[in-house]
C-alpha cells in the first residue's frame, strides 16, 4: 500500500540513527551511520542524512512511493515550524534550511525537531509518559536535555528555546558550565559534570577505575555501570553528587509546573538508572512541597535509544490528525 511507511532520524554529532516504520508503528529496519561534524560544512550532516535514507529504502526493499514522510530530531534551536536549524553545539548548522533540500530529495514532507524535545514526546506518546498530560522529561547524556508537555502539546517556548533544565543554575559559585555560567544542573549533573569532578580526584592522587576513562572529554556510559558495581569510591561520589543536584532541580521543577510525571532518559540513564532514580527518590521530597510533590510520579524513560525515533514518529502522527 503506497505511503504507508514512515522514515524516522536521530541526527547526532557522531552519528545518524534511522528506523522505518510500517503503518503498525512497528520499526521494521534500522541503519546507523558515522558523521563528521568537524568544520563548518553544514552539507555534510545534509549528505550523510539523504545516504542514510536512502540506503533505508533500497536495503528493506521498498519504493519510494511507500514512504509517507520522514522526520527527525537533532541537537539545538529547531524551528519545527519551518524546519530551519537556528544554532546547534554539535552540529556546523546556523540558520540552515534542513527541510527544503530533503523535501526536495524525496518527494514527502519532512519534519525536524529538537533532540530531547522529540525524544519527551516520543515517552508522551509511546513509552513511559502514556496516560500522563504534563510531563518533565531530563535527558541525562554527555550534557542535560529537557523537554515539557503541557496538557499534552509540546512546549517549546518562545523561538523553540524552552526546557534548557540543564542551565538551571543551582550554585552561583559551582564549578563553571559549558554555557559560561556556573553551577548549572549540567555542570554537576552530566557527563561532562560527572567526568570534571572524577578527574578532580584523580588530579589530587585518587585511585578510580575511571581513571583510564578520561583520555576522552567523558566516559562512556557502560564504564561507569562497572564501576559502580565494583563499588569504586570516586565513581559513587560523582554519581551522589549528580543525583543530589538532580533531586534539587527535580523539586524546583515540581514546585514550578506541578507535572504529572518527571521522566528521567539519556544515555546514562539507560545505563545505570534505577541507581540514579533510587537516589533522587530518597532525597527530592526535601525539595519540593509535599502537597505538589504527591501528585506527581517519578519514572525512568522506557524506550532507551529509540525514544527520540518515536518522538519523531509522533511528529508524523501529529501531523495526520491536524490534517483531518
Amino acid at each position: 500500500m503506497a505511503g504507508t511507511y514512515n522514515i524516522c532520524l536521530d541526527i547526532g554529532g557522531t552519528k545518524v540513527l534511522g528506523a522505518i516504520f510500517d503503518s503498525k508503528n512497528k520499526i521494521t529496519y534500522r541503519l546507523k551511520k558515522k558523521t563528521k561534524a568537524d568544520g563548518d560544512d553544514s552539507q555534510n550532516i545534509e549528505k550523510v542524512i539523504i545516504s542514510v535514507v536512502e540506503e533505508m529504502i533500497n536495503e528493506s526493499g521498498l519504493k519510494r512511493d511507500q514512504i509517507h514522510a520522514i522526520s527527525a530530531g537533532a541537537p539545538g534551536v529547531v524551528n519545527s515550524e519551518t524546519g530551519i536549524v537556528l544554532f546547534s553545539p554539535n552540529l556546523p548548522w546556523r540558520n540552515y534550511d534542513i527541510r527544503t533540500p530533503i523535501e526536495k530529495k524525496f518527494g514527502v514532507p519532512f519534519y525536524i525537531g529538537n533532540d530531547v524535545n522529540v525524544g519527551v514526546l516520543g515517552e508522551y506518546k509511546y513509552g513511559a509518559g502514556r496516560g500522563y498530560k504534563n510531563i518533565v522529561g531530563l535527558f541525562v547524556g554527555t550534557g542535560m536535555g529537557g523537554g515539557l508537555i503541557l496538557n499534552g502539546k509540546l512546549f517549546t517556548g518562545n523561538e523553540f528555546k524552552a526546557a534548557e533544565y540543564g542551565h538551571m543554575i543551582l550554585d552561583p559559585e559551582g564549578p563553571l558550565c559549558g554555557c559560561g555560567q556556573r553551577g548549572c544542573l549540567e555542570a554537576f549533573s552530566s557527563k561532562k559534570g560527572m567526568t570534571a569532578y572524577i578527574r578532580q580526584q584523580v588530579g589530587r592522587g585518587r585511585k578510580s577505575m575511571m581513571e583510564d576513562q578520561l583520555v576522552n572529554e567523558v566516559f562512556k556510559s557502560k564504564s561507569l555501570k562497572k564501576a559502580l558495581e565494583a563499588e569504586d569510591a570516586v565513581a559513587m561520589e560523582a554519581v551522589d553528587r549528580a543525583c543530589h543536584y538532580l533531586a534539587v532541580g527535580t523539586g524546583n521543577l515540581i514546585n514550578t509546573i506541578s507535572p504529572d510525571l518527571v521522566v528521567y532518559g539519556g544515555g546514562v540513564i539507560e545505563a545505570v538508572g534505577q541507581i540514579f532514580l533510587d537516589k533522587i527518590l530518597a532525597e527530592v521530597d526535601r525539595y519540593c512541597m509535599p502537597s505538589i510533590r504527591s501528585t506527581v510520579d517519578l519514572k525512568i524513560a522506557e524506550l532507551g535509544d529509540d525514544s527520540n525515533l518515536y518522538g519523531a514518529l509522533a511528529m508524523i502522527e501529529g501531523d495526520k490528525k491536524k490534517a483531518k
